[in-house]
């Protein structure tokens, strides 16, 4: 396992067509089989949520300085952050290669 993939989102647009276009896809689930423990957050922007979710979702957002959504951030196996990024368009192919190009940059 070469890294953690968090995956912070709310419910837009955009979320809906990264999950249609990568996640779902098999070429991005062989990847992280392999490769990734992966990991999705929901942050929902209309959905009522207990306090206690609230807060933690408050603090990972502080924590990794989350601007927007959706957000991929890749840790370490020391859980030390690596690399930040978010929907890219041009399907799972592509957006493998991309996670591999930052995993690359990120061990250096």
């Amino acid at each position: 396992v070469l890294g953690e993939l968090f995956l912070l989102k709310v419910c837009v647009l955009s979320d809906f067509q990264v999950d249609k276009e990568v996640f779902s896809q098999q070429a991005f689930k062989d990847y992280a089989k392999d490769n990734l423990v992966t990991v999705f957050l929901d942050f929902p922007a209309k959905k009522k949520i207990s306090d206690e979710l609230k807060k933690q979702n408050a603090e990972l957002a502080k924590k990794y300085k989350i601007r927007g959504y959706p957000t991929v951030i890749l840790l370490n196996s020391e859980g030390k952050k690596i690399a930040q990024t978010g929907y890219r368009r041009g399907g799972a192919e592509a957006y493998v290669k991309h996670l591999k190009s930052l995993i690359e940059k990120g061990s250096k």
